[in-house]
C-alpha cells in the first residue's frame, strides 16, 4: 500500500486494503532444523518407501467449455478504467488524505481520473455526479517482483491482519471527511456493505488472501433474484473463519478450464469473473452492464505471459530436469514448451494429501452459497461444482509465484519437493527481491514457535503457523522419490518455464 500524505493519513489506510480486497471472483531422510516431522498435524506426509508401489487413484480430466470471445486491448481498458465495483469513498475525502500515487504503482493507459491513482483502485462518477474512488481486481491480482510491479502475479504480500473493530472504525472516520448529502449517502452505502463483510476480511496471518470467505456472505446478503442489497442475510451466515488461500497468478487462464483450487468455476469464465462485483451491486440491470465488459477482460487475462526468470541457469542441468519433470511431473501438470500439453487434472485429496480445510465444503463452496450462485444471474452462464480435491495447475512461470500449495505454506519449492524440509513455524521479509535462487521462492528464516509462542503483533502476523487448521503443509510428497541430483535438476528446469 502506498504512504498517505499529511496529518490524517492515519485514517485511510486500513479502509483501503480491506476495500481493495473486496473486489475481487517428489527417499527418507532426518528432519531439517524446524522442518515439519511426519505425523504433525501440519507437518508433510510421510513418504512411502521408494520401493513401495504407489496406490492407484482415478483420473480425473476436467473438460473445456467453450468461452465467450473477446478483445485483448479492450479488457485492458476495462480492467483499469471501468467502475465494475461501483461503490467507493468520496473523491473529496480521498483526496485529502492522499497524494497521487508514485510513479511505480500507476498503470499506463487510464483515463484522465484515474491516471494517477494507485493501480488497485480506479476513479468513478456516479449518475448522481458524485466522484468516487473505487477498488478494482488489481487488488489482489497484481504483486512485486524485484520491485516491478507485475500485472497478473497474485499479491503474495498482502495483509489481512488488521483487527475487525479497527476496521470499523476506520469505515466510520471516513464519514467525518464529508459535508455533501450526495456523499455521504455513497458513504453509507459503502459503508454498510464493507462493514457486513469485515469480520469475514480478516486472517491471522500476512500473505494469503480472505476472498473465499468473504465471498459467501456477500451472496447472503443480495436477493438471488433481483441482486437487491439485503440489511439482514437471507441464509445462515456461518462464523467468521480464517481461511487462507494463496492468489494465483492469472496466466494460467490461458490453459485452464476450470476456476478456481477445488475446480469450482465451470461455464462461463467471465461471468466468474465479474462477480467481483458482488460487493455493489444492486440490481440485475447492473450486473448485466459490469458483465458486458467481461469477455474482453478474460480475453486480456488469457493472454498475459508469465514473466522470464532473471538470474543465470544451467541449461544443461535444466534439460536432464526436464527428463525427469517429464517422466514423474507431467501426468499432473503437463508438458511445457513446444508440443507442451496441460492435462487440466483434479487431484482428489487422498492423492494429493494437502491441507483439506477450503475442498471440504467451506465458505462460498459450501451448499446454500453454491446453490445461490447457480440459481442467480450469475448462474445463468455460470456454474459452481466444488470438487473435493484440488486442480494440479499449469507451471508456466512457477518460479514467481511463491509461496505454494493453495495456502501459501511453503515458503519454495526446493520445499515442496523435499517435504522434509518443509519448516513448520516460519517467517519471511516480505522484500519482494527477497528471492531464494537455489530453492526457488522466498528466502525465510525457520523459528522455534507457533502464533501461540509469539507476543509481538507485527511478528505474529508474520508467523506463517502451519498447525494452525487450514495453514497445513502437508501432501505433495511425490517428490520426497527423487534423488538429490534429479531434484536439483527439476529446480533448475522449472526456471525456464
Amino acid at each position: 500500500m502506498f504512504v498517505a500524505a499529511g496529518p490524517r493519513g492515519a485514517l485511510l489506510p486500513l479502509a483501503l486494503v480491506a476495500w481493495g480486497a473486496l473486489a475481487a471472483a517428489c527417499g527418507s531422510k532426518s528432519t531439517a532444523p524446524g522442518a515439519t516431522p511426519s505425523g504433525d498435524g501440519g507437518a508433510a506426509a510421510d513418504a512411502a518407501p521408494a520401493d513401495a508401489a504407489p496406490p492407484s487413484y482415478p483420473v480425473v480430466t476436467l473438460p473445456a467449455e467453450p468461452q465467450r470471445a473477446g478483445d485483448p486491448k479492450k479488457g485492458y481498458q476495462a480492467l483499469v478504467n471501468a467502475p465494475y465495483v461501483p461503490c467507493g469513498i468520496p473523491r473529496s475525502a480521498y483526496d485529502r488524505v492522499f497524494s497521487a500515487a508514485p510513479a511505480d504503482s500507476r498503470l499506463p493507459d487510464r483515463d484522465p481520473a484515474s491516471a494517477a491513482l494507485p493501480y488497485n483502485f480506479t476513479a468513478y462518477t456516479t449518475k448522481e455526479g458524485v466522484a468516487l474512488v473505487t477498488s478494482n481486481c488489481l487488488s489482489c491480482h497484481a504483486g512485486r517482483l524485484q520491485g516491478k510491479l507485475v500485472v497478473g502475479l497474485g499479491d503474495a504480500a498482502g495483509d489481512f491482519t488488521s483487527p475487525v473493530a479497527q476496521q470499523k472504525q476506520i469505515f466510520e472516520a471516513v464519514g467525518l471527511l464529508l459535508t455533501d448529502p450526495k456523499e455521504i449517502a455513497e458513504w453509507q452505502k459503502w459503508k454498510e456493505r464493507v462493514t457486513v463483510v469485515a469480520p469475514y476480511n480478516h486472517l491471522d496471518t500476512r500473505g494469503p488472501n480472505p476472498a473465499d470467505a468473504f465471498t459467501a456472505t456477500l451472496f447472503a446478503h443480495h436477493d438471488r433474484k433481483t441482486l437487491a442489497w439485503l440489511t439482514q442475510p437471507a441464509l445462515p451466515v456461518p462464523p467468521p473463519q480464517d481461511l487462507p488461500v494463496d492468489v494465483p497468478p492469472w496466466w494460467r487462464m490461458a490453459k485452464k478450464n476450470t476456476m478456481f483450487y477445488v475446480s469450482a468455476g465451470r461455464g462461463d469464465h467471465a461471468r466468474h469473473m465479474m462477480t467481483a462485483s458482488i460487493l455493489c451491486i444492486s440490481s440485475v440491470a447492473e450486473a448485466e452492464a459490469i458483465d458486458a465488459w467481461f469477455g474482453d477482460v478474460r480475453a486480456y487475462i488469457a493472454s498475459l505471459a508469465p514473466p522470464k526468470y532473471p538470474f543465470p541457469i544451467d541449461q544443461a542441468k535444466a534439460a536432464r530436469g526436464k527428463t525427469v519433470f517429464d517422466a514423474t511431473c507431467s501426468r499432473c501438470h503437463g508438458t511445457h514448451g513446444a508440443g507442451g500439453s496441460y492435462p487440466n487434472r483434479l487431484i482428489s485429496l487422498p492423492e494429493i494429501g494437502t491441507d483439506g480445510l477450503l475442498a471440504s465444503g467451506t465458505a462460498q463452496f459450501a451448499g446454500p452459497f453454491v446453490e445461490w450462485h447457480n440459481q442467480s444471474f450469475f448462474g445463468q452462464t455460470a456454474r459452481l461444482e466444488p470438487q473435493q480435491g484440488y486442480v494440479a495447475p499449469p507451471l508456466d512461470g512457477i518460479w514467481a509465484t511463491a509461496p505454494f500449495l493453495h495456502n501459501g505454506s511453503v515458503p519454495t519449492i526446493a520445499a515442496l519437493l523435499d517435504s522434509t524440509k518443509r519448516p513448520r513455524y516460519w517467517t519471511r521479509t516480505f522484500d519482494s527481491s527477497d528471492l531464494d535462487q537455489v530453492g526457488i521462492g522466498w528466502n525465510f528464516t525457520v523459528v522455534d514457535h507457533g502464533k501461540d509462542g509469539e507476543s509481538d503483533g507485527k511478528k505474529k502476523a508474520e508467523l506463517y503457523d502451519t498447525t494452525r487448521p487450514g495453514y497445513g503443509n502437508a501432501g505433495h510428497t511425490f517428490g520426497d522419490r527423487l534423488g538429490d541430483e534429479d531434484r536439483a535438476s527439476v529446480l533448475e528446469y522449472l526456471k525456464t518455464l
